[in-house]
């Protein structure tokens, strides 16, 4: 009983508590998502055994990010928002909407399997559709125009946004 209480009935508070041996086993966690970031991440109150979410049904506590595990949801790179002074990408606060409207707030199950470079435990999930209906339903769009790819391509996708603001501006030595 003591191992089934220390392994499932213990709270992982925020991503720091995920262990290798968590990561390793692809362990399945499921919390009250408490707040969502750009389009592709969000943060989880992990809710082990019965009862944990009840408290939170209603209403959040203002501030649980040191209570929070930070989850990025594996294959999905969204558009990015504007941050630390830069503009915000196409499509940015439509996805962010889209994400927000149907977690913010649910209880979800989420299954861990690494750690991404910003510390934060990635999600091996696309939403309850699974990754074949995933890429079927963004080829779907693609072809009929629909949503960010209605003039046909994007103009920039955001990995390329991510490495276009990551090198030093240029020097303006004369």
């Amino acid at each position: 009983m003591e191992i089934v209480q220390r392994q499932w009935l213990r709270r992982i508070r925020t991503a720091d508590w995920v262990t290798p041996d968590i990561l390793t086993r692809r362990r399945w966690v499921k919390g009250i998502v408490t707040s969502v970031g750009d389009a592709d991440n969000f943060r989880l109150y992990h809710t082990p055994g019965i009862g944990w979410g009840l408290r939170f049904r209603r209403r959040f506590p203002v501030d649980l990010k040191d209570q929070t595990i930070h989850v990025r949801i594996a294959g999905v790179d969204a558009p990015e928002g504007g941050h630390f002074g830069r503009p915000s990408q196409p499509h940015a606060e439509e996805s962010l909407l889209w994400l927000k409207n149907r977690l913010e707030g649910r209880l979800v199950y989420c299954q861990l399997i690494r750690k991404d470079q910003y510390g934060r435990v990635v999600r091996a999930e696309y939403g309850p559709w699974g990754r074949e209906a995933f890429l079927r339903i963004e080829a779907k769009a693609r072809t009929t125009r629909r949503g960010m790819w209605k003039y046909g391509c994007v103009d920039e996708t955001p990995a390329e946004y991510k490495r276009r603001y990551a090198m030093p501006p240029p020097s303006t030595k004369q």
